[in-house]
């Protein structure tokens, strides 16, 4: 879809959190083109989910001060990817013409931006956890030096971080991994 670049600030809140500000950005823009929001969910770290199906993604680079911020969303075809499931907004109707869902998306993100340079982010993450999958949901995490940890979504902590809950009752905060529902 497009790509933006935030120039970090003073005072600015922990950059990585930037990837929950983008996810929820998103959503909001999806969400009017939805038939039904109940099952439009963020996945984290950077994925939007309508039910099982991948419908946009977020990627996040730094270079010195500067954090690239990718968003790609599903509007007229969704591509085919080997193990998952996607879809696209013209699922449901017309897609929506691009430069007017860029537009928006735009927009809701410089709202957000601000709200994240204004408040930090403790009101995004309860702002993404309502839109979230909810918490319990069982999930698996391929991390690089651990291999496939299981467990149970139980929200995110302070710095943007999964909180994972054990089979054991004890909790372990995920930083990076590919984070699978399970």
């Amino acid at each position: 879809m497009g790509s933006t670049v935030v120039h970090l600030q003073a005072g600015d809140p922990f950059p990585p959190t930037l990837a929950l500000l983008a996810g929820l950005a998103t959503y909001q823009a999806v969400l009017p083109h939805c038939p039904d929001p109940l099952p439009l969910r963020l996945k984290w770290p950077n994925d939007l989910m309508f039910s099982a199906a991948k419908l946009a993604g977020i990627l996040l680079e730094r270079e010195g001060d500067s954090v690239i911020v990718g968003i790609g969303v599903n509007l007229a075809a969704a591509p085919q990817v080997p193990g998952r499931e996607t879809i696209a907004l013209a699922k449901f109707g017309p897609a929506p013409d691009r430069d007017l869902f860029a537009s928006s998306i735009a927009g809701i993100f410089a709202d957000e931006l601000q709200r994240w340079r204004t408040y930090g982010t403790q009101p995004l993450i309860n702002r993404w956890e309502s839109a979230a999958h909810p918490k319990a949901t069982p999930l698996t995490v391929n991390e690089q030096s651990d291999g496939i940890i299981s467990g149970v979504f139980d929200g995110l902590l302070p710095d943007g971080s999964l909180r994972l809950r054990l089979a054991d009752g004890t909790w372990r905060a995920i930083h990076a991994g590919d984070v699978m529902l399970a």
